[in-house]
C-alpha cells in the first residue's frame, strides 16, 4: 500500500520516544513496612516497651529494609541492562536526583539555620545584648555570651572540639575522595575501565575511612571531653550536624560501592552511566556540606 503522506508531511509528524512504565511492584509497600518496624523498634528500645523486644523489632525492620533495597536495585538494574529505558526516562532520573539533592540541601540548611540562630540571636539575647539586660538578669545572671557555649545552665562544663587532628584529617580525606571520584568519572567517559575500577574503589575506601575516624572522634568526645548530646546547645548542634552528615557519607559510600560492583560486572558505558553520575553528584554534595561544617562548627 502506498504511503499516503508526502516526505514533507512525514517530517512534520511528531516523533515520540517510548517511555517504559514498569509493572506494579510490592517493594514500596515492603519499604513502608520496614520503616514502620524501624520506628516502632527504635521507640520500643528507648522506652523499654513490648517486654524488651524492641531491639528485635528494630533489627527485623533493618533486615526487611535491606531485602527491599537489594530487590528494588536488582529490578532497576535489570530494566536498565535490558534496554527498557529511553532518553526520556534518563531525563526523568536526572530530574529526580536533582530534586532529591535539593531536598538534602534544604535539610542541612535547617540545621545550619538552627546553629546560626543559637550563635547569632539566642546566645547574645541571653547575654543581655540590645535591650535585653533585664532578661539577662532574670533568666541567667551568670551567663557569658560566647561561642562555643561550653557551660550549661546546671553548671555542667564541656570542651569544644577543635579543627585540628581528626576533623582536619577527615577534611583532607573527603577532599581527596572528591578528586578520586572525578578521576573515575573521567576514566569511564574515556572507556578506561581499569582506572575507573581503581579510582572508584579508592573513593569507597576513603569514605569508609572517614566514617571510621568520625566514630573515633565521637568516642574521644564522649570519654575524654564530656562533649555529649546533653552538653547544652553546643553539644546538640555539634552532634546533629556532624552525625547527620556522617549518615549521608555512609549512604554515599554504599551507593558508590554498589556502583563499583556493577563496574566489576561490566555495566556502564561512556554514553550510558547515569547511576554512576548520580552517585558522583551525591558525593560532591556531601563534600561541600562537610566544608561548611568544618568552617562553621569546628573553626568559627
Amino acid at each position: 500500500m502506498a504511503n499516503p503522506y508526502t516526505e514533507h508531511e512525514q517530517s512534520l509528524k511528531p516523533s515520540h520516544e517510548h517511555y517504559y512504565v514498569p509493572a506494579a511492584s510490592a517493594w514500596p509497600i515492603v519499604g513502608a513496612v520496614a520503616l514502620f518496624l524501624i520506628a516502632m523498634g527504635a521507640g520500643a528500645t528507648v522506652g523499654g516497651l513490648f517486654g524488651g523486644n524492641g531491639p528485635w523489632i528494630l533489627m527485623g525492620g533493618v533486615g526487611l529494609l535491606l531485602i527491599m533495597l537489594v530487590g528494588w536495585f536488582r529490578d532497576v538494574i535489570r530494566e536498565s541492562m535490558t534496554g527498557l529505558y529511553s532518553s526520556q526516562m534518563d531525563r526523568s532520573f536526572r530530574q529526580g536526583m536533582s530534586w532529591f539533592i535539593f531536598s538534602e540541601v534544604m535539610f542541612f540548611a535547617a540545621f545550619f539555620g538552627a546553629l546560626f540562630y543559637a550563635r547569632m540571636i539566642a546566645v547574645p539575647w541571653l547575654g543581655g545584648a540590645g535591650n535585653n539586660a533585664m532578661t539577662h538578669e532574670v533568666l541567667w545572671p551568670e551567663f557569658v555570651a560566647q561561642w562555643p557555649l561550653i557551660m550549661t545552665p546546671d553548671g555542667t562544663e564541656t570542651q569544644a572540639m577543635g579543627p585540628l587532628g581528626l576533623p582536619l584529617y577527615n577534611t583532607l580525606i573527603l577532599l581527596t575522595s572528591s578528586v578520586t571520584v572525578h578521576f573515575a568519572h573521567v576514566a569511564l567517559e574515556n572507556g578506561n575501565r581499569p582506572r575507573l575500577t581503581l579510582y572508584l574503589l579508592l573513593t569507597v575506601l576513603l569514605g569508609g575511612l572517614f566514617v571510621y575516624l568520625q566514630g573515633v572522634e565521637y568516642i574521644h568526645a564522649y570519654q575524654d571531653m564530656d562533649l555529649t548530646l546533653d552538653a547544652g546547645v553546643y553539644g546538640n548542634t555539634f552532634f546533629m550536624l556532624t552525625g547527620f552528615h556522617g549518615l549521608h557519607v555512609t549512604l554515599g559510600t554504599l551507593i558508590l560501592f554498589i556502583v563499583w560492583l556493577r563496574v566489576l560486572k561490566g555495566h556502564f558505558s561512556p554514553e550510558h552511566h547515569f547511576a554512576f553520575q548520580a552517585g558522583a553528584w551525591y558525593w560532591h554534595f556531601v563534600d561541600v556540606v562537610w566544608l561548611g561544617l568544618f568552617v562553621f562548627v569546628y573553626i568559627l
